[in-house]
């Protein structure tokens, strides 16, 4: 059995939902695809807003589309930090009940939303097919093995989603592949 799936990690990103887009680049506004990603329909967008904290704020944080139901914004724990807020709720993406609340600025407009901002948790991306062959189920957790040799890491409680639609391919941050110096492209081992 082929335990292993390819990773990539996510930066600090946001997923808008049509009625902040339009408050954030103005009425009618649609996105600009600047690039595919691995998941099937999933993009990278030319345009990015300011997330603004009490001590400090990024600017051109990415925008990744299609749009969404709900605006969702997802840092790393680091961040937090250059922000001056408390860290987030490390939770599954949708997921928001209880999530933090936080600050954009687009060209036209800017939001205070009161929830939102999240720690993406760890997770793999798997067609039904390729988890029934892992042995594996939607909404089970595992642990991850990573990194460069001297940099060896295993991260535990990293959740298996399924879906028809979705590619094999496993979802970390940048604070958490720093610490194994894994980059984008690496293959990580599925430990049950």
């Amino acid at each position: 059995m082929n335990d292993t799936v390819i990773v990539n990690l996510s930066n600090r990103h946001i997923h808008l939902c049509a009625e902040d887009l339009e408050i954030l680049f103005g009425k009618g506004y649609q996105l600009k695809k600047a690039k595919d990603l691995l998941q099937p329909g999933q993009f990278a967008a030319e345009e990015s807003v300011k997330l603004v904290g009490p001590k400090g704020e990024f600017s051109k944080v990415r925008i990744l589309g299609p749009l969404r139901d709900k605006t969702q914004c997802e840092i790393m724990y680091s961040d937090s930090f250059i922000l001056g807020i408390t860290p987030p709720k490390v939770k599954e993406s949708g997921d928001l009940d209880g999530s933090s609340g936080f600050t954009i600025v687009g060209p036209a407009g800017s939001l205070n939303k009161k929830e939102g901002l999240i720690i993406a948790k760890r997770h793999i991306h798997l067609d039904p097919k390729t988890a029934e062959k892992m042995g594996l189920k939607d909404k089970e957790i595992v642990s991850i093995e990573a990194g460069a040799n001297e940099r060896r890491i295993i991260f535990k409680d990293v959740v298996i989603r399924v879906k028809d639609s979705f590619l094999p391919e496993c979802h970390i941050d940048f604070d958490e592949g720093s610490a194994g110096s894994i980059k984008n492209g690496d293959l990580v081992r599925i430990i049950k």
